[in-house]
C-alpha cells in the first residue's frame, strides 16, 4: 500500500474539475437557451475532429521540446562538472577547460531558445463561445481533459526544474571554482622535486662531488644525480662555514654536516638563480656574515640562519636541503627540502617540507 500523499497541485486540480463538474450539472436542461442568444454565436466553425487533432499535435510538439530543453540543461550541468574536474586534475590543459565550458553554455543557450521558441506560447488565440444547450457536455469533456493534461504536465514540470537545477549548480561551480586562481596563489607550487634521500650531489658534468672539495668559503652548484638538471627543483648551492656559528631553525639538527649547508638555488622573489655568495675573509671584524645573493633583485639570504631574508623583497627563506656524508665522502641528500620551491607567490598559501 502507497501511502505517498499526492501534491498539492493535483488535490487543488482535483477539487476546481470537481466544483466545475457539480456547477454544470445545475444549469438548464440541454433544450433550454437564452431567447435573446444567437444560437451560432460564439461557435468555432472547425470540426470537433480537425481541433481534437490540432490539439494533439500541439501537445506532442510541445512534449518533445520541453524533453530537448531538459536534455540541454543536463548536458550543460554536466559539462560545468567536467569543467570543474578538469580544473582540480589537469588545469593546465586549457583546450579542454575551453572546450567544456564553451560546450556548457552553449548548451545553456540552445535550451532557451527551443524554450522560448517551443514551450512557451505566443500566440493569440479567441476561445469559441460554446451555445448552452449543445456546450455543456464539451465543456465537462474540456474540464476534465484540462485536469488530464495539468497532471500530466506536472511531471514534465518536475524533469524541467530538475534539469534547470543541474545546470544551474554545473555552471555555478565552474564559475567559482577559477577563483581559487586569483590573489597571491598563482603559478605553479613545487612540492615534489627529484631529491630524495641518499642522492649524491654532482656537478654539471655529473661526477658526485666529495666533502672534502668544498672548502671554507667556496660556492658550488650541485645537482641529483640522474635527474633532469634543467628542473627548478634540481639545483642547489653548497657552501661551508664554521659550525660553531650556524643557527639553524629548530628540527635541522644533523642537516649540516662538517658545516656544509645546501640551499634551493631559485630565488623566493622572482625566481631567478642566487649566483653569488658573500663570503667575509675574518669573521671576527665582519659587520654581516655570509650570504647568498640573487643578481637579479638583490635578495640576500643569511646562510648562517637557515637563508632568512638580510635584505630585499623576497617574501621567504630559501628552502634548505639535509644533507650527509657518505662513507667514501661522497655528499648525499638526507631527504627532500624544507619548503616549496620557488617564488613566494607560487605557494605563499602552503609551508613545509618537500615530498621526499
Amino acid at each position: 500500500m502507497n501511502d505517498r500523499q499526492p501534491p498539492l497541485p493535483v488535490l487543488v486540480r482535483a477539487a476546481i474539475a470537481l466544483l466545475t463538474l457539480l456547477r454544470l450539472r445545475r444549469r438548464r436542461e440541454p433544450g433550454e437557451t437564452r431567447g435573446d442568444a444567437d444560437p451560432s454565436y460564439g461557435t468555432d466553425p472547425t470540426p470537433a475532429t480537425e481541433r481534437a487533432a490540432g490539439a494533439g499535435r500541439t501537445t506532442g510538439t510541445t512534449a518533445g521540446a520541453e524533453l530537448g530543453v531538459a536534455i540541454a540543461l543536463l548536458l550543460a550541468g554536466a559539462l560545468g562538472g567536467a569543467f570543474c574536474l578538469l580544473y582540480a586534475f589537469d588545469a593546465s590543459n586549457t583546450q579542454l577547460l575551453g572546450l567544456s565550458l564553451g560546450l556548457a553554455l552553449l548548451s545553456i543557450a540552445a535550451a532557451l531558445i527551443l524554450a522560448a521558441d517551443r514551450v512557451f506560447p505566443r500566440e493569440t488565440a479567441v476561445e469559441p463561445r460554446p451555445r448552452l444547450a449543445e456546450g455543456r457536455r464539451s465543456l465537462e469533456v474540456d474540464v476534465v481533459q484540462e485536469f488530464a493534461a495539468g497532471t500530466q504536465g506536472l511531471s514534465r514540470r518536475r524533469l524541467l526544474l530538475g534539469a534547470a537545477s543541474t545546470a544551474g549548480v554545473g555552471l555555478g561551480a565552474a564559475a567559482l571554482v577559477p577563483l581559487d586562481s586569483l590573489g597571491p596563489n598563482v603559478g605553479q607550487t613545487l612540492d615534489t622535486t627529484p631529491w630524495r634521500r641518499g642522492i649524491p650531489l654532482v656537478d654539471e658534468t655529473g661526477r658526485p662531488i666529495s666533502a672534502a672539495e668544498v672548502s671554507l668559503g667556496s660556492f658550488i652548484t650541485a645537482f641529483p644525480q640522474g635527474a633532469d638538471m634543467r628542473e627548478l627543483g634540481s639545483p642547489v648551492v653548497v657552501v661551508r662555514v664554521d659550525p660553531a656559528t650556524l643557527r639553524l631553525p629548530a628540527g635541522r639538527a644533523g642537516w649540516a654536516p662538517a658545516g656544509l649547508v645546501a640551499y634551493s638555488k631559485i630565488c623566493t622573489h622572482a625566481g631567478c638563480a642566487v649566483s653569488l655568495y658573500r663570503s667575509p675573509l675574518d669573521q671576527q671584524t665582519a659587520r654581516q656574515g655570509p650570504a647568498l645573493v640573487c643578481p637579479c633583485h638583490y635578495s640576500t639570504f643569511d646562510v648562517l640562519h637557515g637563508a632568512s631574508v638580510e635584505f630585499g623583497p623576497a617574501g621567504r627563506p630559501l628552502p634548505q636541503l639535509p644533507l650527509s656524508i657518505r662513507a667514501d665522502g661522497i655528499l648525499i641528500a638526507g631527504g627532500g627540502f624544507s619548503g616549496p620551491i620557488g617564488p613566494s607567490w607560487w605557494s605563499v598559501r602552503r609551508e613545509g617540507p618537500t615530498k621526499s
